[in-house]
């Protein structure tokens, strides 16, 4: 009998309204928002599971 890898991955996604001068600037904000840990994403953010033969 073998022994197989599989891999199981959660997607959470969440929406981030932010004022900024330009898109970079608010990917900056929500980056730093993030690394701070002002915005946690749970299990209110999944989006799906997927299930697969990990290989390396």
């Amino acid at each position: 009998m073998e022994i197989f890898k599989i891999e199981i991955q959660e997607f959470l996604s969440r929406i981030v309204e932010v004022e900024a001068n330009s898109s970079d600037e608010a990917d900056s904000k929500v980056r730093e928002m993030y690394r701070k840990e002002e915005v946690v994403l749970d299990y209110d953010d999944y989006v799906c599971t997927e299930i697969k033969e990990y290989i390396e």
